[in-house]
């Protein structure tokens, strides 16, 4: 896989997941799971750069993933960078009016879903992520011999949910639907077809 490609896969990748974030979900409150869900609740909360805080939150999960698991490491330090970069470079999307047709916090959790599920689908082709609990959920599996899809789905879930109790009911329900969006667009964009 020639770097070029997998540059490009980057940058398209986080600047999908920056833009769902910036124009669809923060407006609303509105979580992804992971890490990214972590800065953004920090971010809701006491304000500081959700970029800068999921580097922050990232930093126990990189220095596992050094000593235990270090392609993975090497494979998306560049997108959890590139994303925390975007994410706050891209911040002033935040404040773009949408259309009235576009203000509806249910159709922001979908399209926001869609374009992070989108963005980490296309890194996920290309052998990278932004990293995070990708890696958590790995070492979990390991440890305890789940299915790394179901631990990915619970930690999301438990970010979700604790994001809800500390911010809305409505950030709650709404965010589920969109962790749930990122998943199907994500498994889609990553699915191998089988040619017989």
């Amino acid at each position: 896989m020639s770097f070029v490609k997998k540059t490009s896969a980057i940058v398209a990748g986080t600047i999908a997941v920056a833009i769902g974030i910036n124009l669809f979900l923060f407006p609303n409150e509105l979580l992804d799971g992971g890490v990214i869900g972590i800065g953004l609740i920090v971010n809701y909360l006491w304000g500081f750069e959700t970029g800068l805080m999921i580097i922050f939150c990232s930093i126990p999960i990189f220095i596992l993933a050094w000593v235990r698991y270090r392609s993975y490491f090497y494979n998306s330090i560049h997108g959890l960078l590139f994303s925390s970069f975007f994410i706050d470079v891209l911040s002033p999307l935040r404040n773009v009016q949408l259309p009235e047709y576009l203000q509806s916090p249910l159709i922001n959790s979908i399209l926001g879903g869609l374009l992070v599920g989108i963005g980490i689908g296309t890194m996920l082709k290309f052998k990278t992520s932004t990293g995070g609990t990708d890696l958590l959920a790995q070492f979990l599996s390991d440890m305890f011999g789940m299915n790394v899809g179901v631990a990915i789905l619970l930690i999301d879930v438990l970010v979700v949910i604790i994001g809800g109790l500390l911010i809305s009911t409505e950030t709650l329900l709404l965010s589920l639907i969109t962790i749930f969006v990122v998943g199907i667009s994500t498994s889609l964009l990553t699915l191998k077809i089988i040619h017989y």
